[in-house]
């Protein structure tokens, strides 16, 4: 007989205990299977956040450094083929990483780009292809008085950094100074110039952040999605690039609640955002909004979060709402799609755990669990390795 194709890749999952867990997942004949398989503690003791530089076949880490006082650090690790890490180089940083983007030219000069909550700075860092780094630059940010909301918003509070579609600027959310800080970079030194800030509404706390470019070609038409943790809204921007690499400029559109017309009986705090791969939905992960009751096999019953998705339209940029649905459990803090779109891995901070959701890739609905792994610490983040997939885990 002949044998059943099986079908496996591996996950990356940060979590507060201190160490970076691999994920195996399997599909064989419709039926997954989701299980440990390594550990590293290298970037203990608080990873916050995974980069994955797949090209390079190299994996980043954030340690947010919680302890009072405390630095963070920043991690490189080769990723192996069996999906275990072997460390390169961990150095430390301001305190408080909680996010990094890789920039700079593909060929040429690469660096990361760090966002510091804890320490209200932005550092930056050159990559070798090896793995090992060094410190490039430090900006560091300071309030006059405390924003609106002032248990969180007494100091800056660098959330997230992404670039934009054509790479030639790298922005970063401020949850305590409602903005988003915008720089260009320098091609040779990767020296970031500080360009004109986007200023979000008062009080409404900018955390992640994403961009649509409907033709899915860098530099036509773009749009953007700002995710407010305090005000628990998303809001569209259309984008103009200005002249000469001098920034760019945003056009409010709409800001609407990320759970959509639900009425919710606890404050939600939304935390990460998406675009699907077919770059026809935006997905957005809501905490402690409670949403559904999931009963479990021993007859319990849970309270899960809610994973929200909205439709994009090509032509305006506006979002319609299309879906809330169970994230699977307590407190969403990160997820992320695979790259044919039908499975959503999401990190339970609280519940120290990740659920890998299916997702129909033709409606855009999100469904039941395929598979959960408990791995010990609050979860921070949670990340494909698609590029050593085996067999793809595709439709």
């Amino acid at each position: 007989m002949a044998a059943t194709a099986v079908s496996a890749t591996n996950l990356f999952v940060a979590d507060y205990s201190g160490n970076i867990t691999t994920l195996n997942l399997s599909e064989q004949n419709g039926s997954y299977t989701l299980e440990k398989t390594h550990e590293n503690d290298g970037c203990a003791p608080n990873p916050s956040w995974l980069t994955i530089d797949a090209g390079r076949g190299l994996l980043y880490c954030m340690n947010e450094g919680l302890a009072e006082n405390s630095n963070g650090s920043l991690a490189s690790f080769i990723i192996s083929t069996d999906g275990s890490l072997k460390t390169v180089q961990n150095t430390t940083t301001p305190s408080g990483p909680v996010s990094g983007i890789i920039y700079g030219e593909p060929a040429g000069q690469r660096g990361i780009a760090l966002a510091h909550y804890g320490g209200s700075a932005v550092s930056t860092w050159k990559l070798e292809n090896n793995g090992s780094f060094t410190e490039n630059e430090e900006f560091f940010y300071y309030l006059d008085q405390p924003g609106p909301v002032a248990d969180r918003q007494d100091a800056p509070h660098e959330h997230e950094a992404i670039t934009d579609p054509t790479g030639q600027y790298i922005l970063v959310p401020d949850l305590g100074a409602d903005v988003v800080r915008v720089f260009s970079w320098e091609q040779e030194s990767l020296a970031l110039k500080t360009l004109e800030s986007l200023k979000a509404a008062a009080g409404s706390g900018p955390r992640h952040a994403a961009f649509y470019t409907p033709s899915g070609l860098p530099g036509s038409t773009t749009y953007f999605y700002l995710v407010a943790e305090l005000a628990s809204t998303v809001t569209s921007y259309a984008v103009t690039y200005l002249p000469d690499n001098k920034g760019l400029s945003f056009k409010e559109l709409s800001s609407q609640p990320t759970t959509g017309p639900y009425t919710l009986h606890r404050t939600n705090a939304p935390a990460e955002i998406h675009i699907s791969p077919d770059n026809r939905f935006v997905v957005i992960s809501n905490r402690n909004d409670s949403s559904f009751s999931l009963p479990q096999s021993n007859g319990t019953i849970i309270e899960s979060d809610s994973l929200s998705t909205f439709a994009l339209s090509p032509d305006s940029g506006e979002l319609t709402f299309h879906q809330l649905w169970a994230a699977g459990g307590s407190f969403p803090r990160h997820f992320s799609i695979s790259a044919t779109g039908n499975l959503v891995a999401v990190g339970l901070q609280n519940d120290q755990s990740v659920v890998v959701l299916e997702r129909d890739v033709v409606s855009g609905l999100i469904g039941e669990p395929v598979g959960r792994v408990n791995v010990g610490g609050n979860v921070t983040a949670v990340v494909w390795d698609q590029e050593r997939a085996l067999g793809g885990l595709g439709d």
